[in-house]
This record gives C-alpha cells, structure tokens and sequence, in this order.
C-alpha cells in the first residue's frame, strides 16, 4: 500500500476536462507536494486552454494531511474538501451545494496515477481527469 510521503516531489500533470455543458478544455502543468506540518502541500500551476478559446494561467493548492492509512484533502484556507484511502479503491465524494462532486483515484501503474472527477448540479455536468507522471 502506498504511503502519503511516496507522493513528495514534483509531478508532470495533464487535465482534460469534457463538459458536457459546453466548455471543456485542457489543462497542462505541474503540481509539487512538500512537507508540511500535518502531511504534504499541494500546489499545482500551468496553462488552461478552453475549446471555445483562450488560454489562460492557473493555479491552486490543498492540503494532503495523512491519517494513518487515509489522506485527508483540505482547501487552502482549511476547510475540510474530502478523504480517500491509499487502497485497492480510493473514491470519495463532496457535496458543495447544489453540487455533487465524486473522485476517483488510480494508483494501478504507479507512480504514474490518475484522478477522476465527475461533477454534476443544476449547472454543471462535467468529467475531469487529471494524469500524474513523476517528474523529477
């Protein structure tokens, strides 16, 4: 099984995002995880294309707090986002009303590994998958 320090360093990243609504893109960057008091800190920054055009730069950041064998994420500013287990099948879900927001992670050919977003609400509808390839 996998530990949350195996994730420490710096990670090629690709993003598509098929949204169905009308306004998918691409995203490509690269994302670090470093230690910090309570696990890793994740901060990722690249480009975002949109298929209707533009690109634009983007960035954000969470927090990966380990609790013994599960990953707490948490935003930026602290707040609570969702928890998954470094297992067989790592997937969790967060309501942000109206929206459902569910994940989930592939860690089968690590160290490259994958997330998988589908979100849907009143006015979203979209599929985001995100690769992770070790870059250092």
């Amino acid at each position: 099984m996998l530990s949350l320090a195996e994730f420490t360093g710096r990670w090629s990243l690709s993003r598509e995002i098929a949204d169905r609504l009308g306004g998918s893109g691409r995203f490509d960057g690269a994302a670090v995880f470093s230690p910090s008091p309570d696990g890793l800190l994740y901060e990722e920054e690249g480009s975002l294309t949109l298929a209707r055009g533009g690109a634009f730069a983007a960035q954000r950041s969470y927090d990966w707090r380990d609790e013994g064998g599960t990953v707490a994420v948490h935003f930026a500013d602290g707040a609570f986002f969702h928890r998954f287990a470094l297992s067989e099948r790592p997937e969790a879900a967060h309501f942000c009303a109206p929206d459902q927001y569910d994940v989930a992670y592939d860690f089968s050919a690590w160290p490259d590994w994958t997330s998988r977003w589908t979100v849907r609400g009143p006015r979203k509808d979209y599929e985001m998958t995100s690769r992770y390839r070790r870059a250092d």
